[in-house]
């Protein structure tokens, strides 16, 4: 195909934000019964009208992936979308540590020396004053984090509108970014309905929990974050997957747990404490050799406190099992 053709049928296809099509060929026939060939867009193929004959299949679509529903509305664009976790919203330019073209061979001495000093002008450039240089910090801490705590990118996102905002709100003065970081990051995991305990957040935070406890209180009452307390069922999952249980032992936990919120013990208590002592509790009616011990060290709930919870949720259990 032409440059010409590819050009023509791009154009074509995009103008006014639309899938259009090319149109089909003058005198296009069917070879089998000469009748009229229609172009059906949804299924990307070339069929006859009389006789059902699929001529082609699984065309080129080359029209946006969106819809344009506002005639006023310019959505084109190049590149990848921006994203809230990067300093710079991902708009500028990153040049690659590797010493190498692009068939994978290395560059002469001379031409390594000259993308070291484009790699530090690019540095300099990407953040050209303190702000820019505290969000690039920060939000590298989020991504360090998150990563480590298994936390999806749309939380990590949502982590990076909030330090944005208080970075804007001018909430960061007197206290470190690294508690502010950990504390944006805290805020959306709940938010986004995956929570982890702030044990778990000091274990790859670089400061310690009581910081992010205060930063925590801090921008929830300064950004107005209306969050509410975490569903204990929200930590089996993760609990599960650390203690290495059943479907069936995890299923019953959250069955126990449910039962546990219909008599209202929940009310007070930790919900990454109840989460442990149902999946503890789970694992003893199945069966599965779990200890106590292993619960707090892969959960961060104190032995003690499993040992308290679950005996209470188990009879909270039975007694709604006897109601049934």
């Amino acid at each position: 195909m032409s440059q010409t053709t590819v050009d023509t049928a791009v154009e074509g296809s995009t103008r006014n934000g639309e899938r259009e099509h090319p149109p089909e060929r003058q005198g296009a026939e069917c070879p089998e019964c000469s009748g009229s060939i229609r172009h059906d867009a949804e299924h990307g193929e070339r069929t006859c009208t009389e006789c059902g004959l699929v001529l082609d299949a699984d065309a080129i679509d080359y029209g946006p992936e969106w819809l344009c529903l506002d005639d006023e509305e310019d959505r084109r664009r190049v590149g990848p979308p921006v994203s809230s976790i990067k300093h710079d919203r991902g708009l500028s330019t990153t040049i690659g540590w590797r010493d190498e073209d692009a068939y994978g061979n290395r560059v002469s001495e001379r031409k390594r020396e000259r993308l070291r000093r484009l790699r530090t002008w690019n540095e300099r450039y990407s953040s050209k004053n303190a702000q820019e240089r505290n969000l690039k910090q920060a939000f590298g801490e989020i991504e360090r984090m998150a990563s480590a705590l298994g936390l999806p990118k749309p939380c990590r996102e949502t982590a990076g509108v909030l330090y944005r905002r208080a970075v804007d709100e001018d909430l960061l003065p007197g206290r470190s970014i690294e508690a502010m970081a950990t504390a944006c990051l805290y805020a959306a995991a709940r938010q986004h309905g995956t929570p982890r305990t702030l044990v778990a957040f000091e274990s790859v935070s670089r400061v310690e929990k009581l910081p992010v406890q205060r930063a925590y209180r801090y921008l929830s009452s300064e950004l107005g974050l209306r969050i509410e307390p975490a569903d204990p069922i929200h930590y089996l999952p993760q609990y599960a997957s650390a203690l290495e249980v059943s479907d069936d032992a995890e299923r019953l936990a959250r069955e126990i747990l449910e039962a546990a919120k219909a008599h209202d013990l929940h009310s007070g208590r930790s919900p990454a404490g109840l989460a442990a002592a149902a999946i503890y509790g789970a694992a003893r009616l199945t069966n599965e050799r779990v200890t106590q011990a292993t619960v707090g060290e892969e959960t961060g709930v104190s032995s003690v406190t499993v040992r308290n919870r679950y005996r209470e949720l188990l009879d909270a259990y039975e007694e709604s099992r006897d109601h049934r």
